[in-house]
């Protein structure tokens, strides 16, 4: 299946799409030793509010170490590498005049540094509250809510005047299709969860399985570099 319109606009989720990792929370997760999915299946049944997500992270966290310095979390993102034909993906979608954008709920101390790796045009990503110290506190930031991804793409289509068939929204969960704004296309890349994997069946939009993100782009139609 092939997105009919010529796209000018593609966002990606950031965690298990332009990065080969699940989640930035759960690297977090890992790198403590704490677990957290239990409330990670409260929150997708949406018995959890993001805030409430985050604060339960941080205090899991907290009971292990504190005070927790920044620059301990940046160090444990540092063996998260980037997807399979991240960088080419991003560089040969802006090349044909794309707009590349991260909706993320994940962390931005993490998404911000991807977001300047592979060089897109803007990113949004949740994330942590740091004192003048640089410690982290009890409560987390959040810019947008997992399953409303669909305000911040609808904020950004007004912003730059892209119509909805103009844009293209690329997610691993189930979570993502929020992304899929009335009258836009969705690739379900990579699908995290078999629950995920089901929901983009259901919705009947086009699949990745592979771990290459430059298969995204045989269901992107790109405009034309006639001219260019």
């Amino acid at each position: 299946m092939t997105m009919p319109t010529t796209c000018k606009c593609v966002i990606f989720d950031c965690d298990g799409v332009l990065v080969d990792s699940v989640s930035s929370w759960k690297t977090l997760h890992d790198g403590f030793g704490t677990d957290n999915s239990k409330n990670l299946s409260r929150f997708i049944a949406g018995e959890l509010t993001d805030v409430e997500f985050m604060r339960s992270d941080i205090a899991m966290w907290k009971a292990i170490q504190d005070p927790i310095h920044k620059d301990e979390l940046f160090r444990m993102y540092s063996g998260v590498s980037l997807m399979k034909s991240a960088r080419e993906t991003v560089q040969t979608l802006q090349d044909a005049g794309v707009y590349v954008a991260i909706v993320s709920a994940g962390v931005d101390l993490f998404v911000s540094s991807i977001a300047a790796m592979l060089k897109v045009d803007d990113w949004i990503a949740n994330g942590f509250e740091f004192d003048e110290d640089g410690l982290l506190t009890d409560d987390g930031i959040c810019r947008l809510h997992a399953s409303g991804k669909g305000d911040v793409i609808n904020r950004l289509m007004q912003m730059h005047g892209f119509k909805p068939e103009e844009v293209v929204s690329v997610g691993d969960s189930e979570m993502d299709l929020s992304m899929m704004v009335p009258g836009s296309g969705f690739v379900g890349f990579n699908p995290s969860r078999e629950s995920s994997l089901n929901a983009f069946t259901e919705v009947g939009v086009p699949i990745v399985t592979e771990k290459d993100l430059s298969k995204i782009l045989e269901h992107i139609v790109l405009p034309s570099s006639e001219g260019n």
